[in-house]
């Protein structure tokens, strides 16, 4: 009988790749007489998925994909795992090993699962990639609660500073639930990055274990870092029980699972969770008293002080020996040490939104809106909005928001401002003593922290882009349409011999190229602004190169500009040398795909088809011997 195998690819930011390891893993499998289904995870999501019977019936499991995917349905399996890039360049050789070698069960003894929210854990990924996967993941579920929760406190300040204090005249019964459902999100915001961290590492028992310690250090008032702590804590403590507990006969899982593991986990994390806590008690007491005994020095020193205090934890116990100094200075009438607290307390979350207006091209979608909403909060006095961004990158982007919180809180006190309330941000501006003043060292110090934040964010970007040996393809677009016509149809539809250019002598650079297409679209009606256009093509290139392999290219931009969806085809006659490829080969020929920015979005499609005939070796061939548009034509159309 044949032998059946399964294989699941996936791209983290594009499409392309997927569908060239699924193509290539197939023509392999055909080529020796074996069956295989292949599941791709790309932009589009899953798919291809496949079934609990697949899966029993499967001799062998490759997994070739640089994303998140589901590895406990294939417990008891053979199973290979690898990037994305090796399923394109050596899928015979995956095939023999997963035929041939003598594979141990993947994580023989444990249960399979059928909808696990696992996090990918290759043999090939460094250390310390994956200790930002598993802390992405605790950032990446905190977002929308602090979001949810902030906006909520922010539009609850709006109707008074004390409009959610019952017996105060500014009372008002629909702030004060504003307000309470607010501070209950926020409360949630800690536990929950402990949680979804430990949920990373440990799986299920994580999650729980991962709650229950961030709760502990959430109201142990140890903050976010506390909430990091827990959750790396919580995490491995699942980890080395279940190491541990491993000699247990199999009929025990059930009960690992929902007891022994949650128990003694919560049990172990808990306490260490408590011992890490309680000596933040006495140093907050401690730090309280020194900063007191800094209201009467110099400006420069007290608001740098200040400044690095409220910005290093944003809300835990180090921003609050600040905050509560101040306000029980307030007490006795010095209102000039608040106006240097408040200050520093508001240009965090400021800054994290001017970094996204700097660099918006280097952030997803939600961190641009997490950052947009940040303004709002900021302007409100909710430091905790920055939290998501320090949280990402606590050793660049945090020294950061200490630099720009002391730079406003600096301004501060050498203006001598003076804040007599102990919250609300811009709504007090009518009973602060000089409002345009605060509110412009306020701006000044988001400003330089902002432009920093957005500095590290680009350097970091284009680094990783250039240390990925798995370069996309396909772009971060939104979410495409899943359409009913076939891939082959869609590009088909979009392929035309008018827009096909054989031996160009005119182009020798990438930007030349570009430069090209544009005249040639805007010649053509495709295209409104050739500018706007080419501006494209380079923000595309600048999230991760187009380059290929094989001598191929594949830019696409989205674009206002680009009036109708356009597919180009250029043939070179000096190869491009300054594109860098998947194999580091010169670029002779340029597939280029035009997207209208609020058009159909069915490109994906077309681009997974144009990437799965790239790797088969007859229409290759074809293309390069092709002399003239009709040949490149049918070579694309077969």
């Amino acid at each position: 009988m044949t032998k059946k195998i399964i294989a699941a690819t996936g791209c983290p930011t594009g499409i392309a790749h997927t569908f060239m390891a699924k193509k290539a893993l197939e023509d392999a499998a055909k080529k020796k007489g074996i069956s295989i289904k292949v599941e791709t995870h790309g932009q589009v999501g899953v798919e291809n998925a496949l079934t609990e019977q697949e899966i029993d019936e499967a001799y062998g499991v490759i997994i070739a994909a640089d994303k998140d995917v589901d590895e406990d349905r294939f417990i008891g399996k053979r199973v290979i795992k690898v990037s994305v890039s090796k399923g394109i360049k050596d899928p015979d050789d995956l095939i023999d090993k997963i035929l041939n070698d003598d594979l141990a069960p993947f994580k023989e003894g444990k249960q399979r699962s059928s909808n696990s929210n696992s996090i990918k854990n290759e043999s090939e990924d460094s250390y310390l990639h994956k200790i930002y996967v598993y802390l992405m993941n605790g950032v990446s579920h905190m977002i929308p609660i602090v979001v949810a929760g902030g906006v909520l406190l922010a539009v609850s300040f709006m109707f008074g500073i004390h409009s959610a204090e019952p017996g105060n005249p500014q009372y008002n019964p629909f702030a004060y639930q504003l307000n309470m459902i607010g501070k209950t999100a926020m409360g949630l915001m800690v536990p929950i990055l402990s949680a979804y961290i430990a949920q990373a590492i440990g799986k299920r028992p994580g999650l729980i274990v991962g709650f229950i310690t961030g709760m502990i250090a959430f109201t142990n008032g140890t903050g976010f870092l506390g909430g990091i702590v827990s959750g790396f804590l919580s995490g491995y403590v699942i980890v080395l029980l279940d190491y541990l507990m491993k000699s247990l006969p199999k009929q025990l899982d059930g009960l690992k699972a929902i007891f022994l593991l949650p128990v003694i986990g919560t049990f172990a994390a808990g306490l260490v969770t408590f011992f890490l806590s309680s000596p933040m008690s006495a140093i907050n007491t401690g730090m309280m008293h020194f900063v007191a005994g800094l209201q009467n020095s110099s400006p420069f020193i007290l608001g740098l002080v200040i400044g690095m205090m409220c910005a290093f934890d944003m809300g835990g116990p180090v921003n609050k020996a600040a905050y509560l100094t101040g306000t029980a200075l307030l007490a006795q009438g010095n209102y000039y040490f608040m106006a240097g607290v408040s200050a520093a307390c508001i240009a965090p979350p400021l800054a994290t939104g001017f970094a996204v207006l700097f660099a918006k091209k280097y952030y997803s979608t939600e961190e641009r809106n997490a950052g947009y909403v940040n303004f709002l909060l900021g302007s409100t006095h909710i430091t905790e909005g920055a939290i998501p961004f320090a949280a990402k990158r606590p050793l660049t982007v945090i020294p950061f928001l200490m630099v720009g919180s002391s730079i406003a809180a600096i301004l501060t006190y050498y203006m001598k401002i003076q804040v007599p309330a102990p919250h609300g941000g811009f709504i007090i501006l009518p009973i602060v003593s000089n409002p345009f003043l605060w509110v412009a060292d306020i701006v000044a110090g988001a400003l330089v922290a902002g432009y920093l934040i957005a500095w590290d964010q680009k350097r970091t970007s284009r680094r990783a882009n250039r240390s990925n040996k798995v370069i996309s393809t396909a772009n971060s677009f939104n979410q495409p349409d899943r359409e009913q016509l076939s891939m082959a149809e869609q590009s088909g539809s979009l392929l035309n011999s008018g827009n096909i250019y054989v031996e160009n002598d005119e182009i020798q650079s990438k930007q030349e190229l570009f430069r090209f297409i544009a005249e040639k679209a805007y010649e053509d009606g495709y295209i409104s602004d050739k500018a706007a256009l080419i501006d494209a093509f380079n923000k595309r290139e600048s999230q991760s190169s187009t380059g290929m392999e094989g001598g191929f290219a594949i830019p696409h931009a989205q674009s206002q500009a680009v009036r109708q969806s356009a597919m180009f085809v250029v043939k070179v006659n000096r190869q491009i040398s300054d594109w860098k490829t998947l194999d580091g080969n010169p670029v002779s020929i340029a597939i280029v795909f035009l997207i209208p920015e609020k058009g159909n979005v069915s490109h994906m499609h077309y681009l997974s088809d144009i990437a799965q005939k790239l790797m088969d070796q007859s229409v290759v061939r074809a293309l390069h011997q092709a002399k003239t548009k009709g040949e490149l034509f049918n070579a694309l159309k077969a």
